[in-house]
């Protein structure tokens, strides 16, 4: 398998639109992220979520809620038969106690899948490397 400039392009913008959905809170943007089989894995707080409506609800009940998701250092590696995108993330999260915010620090694993509507993320994992509070 080969990816062009163009699947490249398409690839990085995805990952672009995955935070300005977050940051907007516009969930139903995420059926154009992820296929409707898609798992999600964060496993420093012992969740996975199978399936995009369980992403979906997940994001706007439970998920943490980011004041700007910063994707950065976004690039694709062909992995045998496969594509794996790989992603670091920075956002500052409020804290629910004690007001302020803490910053995050993480990286996105992701497997994408080329669908008859474009690239889709079909399994997720997420890796909170650094976490630090935000001074001030």
């Amino acid at each position: 398998m080969e990816l062009t400039a163009a699947d490249r392009l398409e690839l990085h913008e995805l990952m672009g639109r995955y935070g300005d959905a977050v940051d907007d809170r516009a969930w139903n943007v995420l059926r154009n992220i992820f296929t409707t089989d898609a798992v999600f894995e964060i496993p420093h707080l012992d969740v996975t979520l199978s399936g995009l409506d369980r992403i979906i609800e997940y994001m706007d009940t439970e998920g943490q809620h980011p004041q700007a998701h910063l994707m950065m250092n976004i690039h694709a590696e062909v992995e045998g038969d496969g594509i794996r995108l790989y992603s670091r993330a920075i956002f500052p999260i409020p804290m629910r106690e004690g007001g302020g915010s803490r910053i995050v620090f993480g990286s996105y694993y992701d497997d994408v899948v080329k669908t008859a509507d474009g690239w889709r993320v079909s399994h997720r994992l997420y890796s909170s490397e650094r976490i630090r509070k935000a001074e001030g």
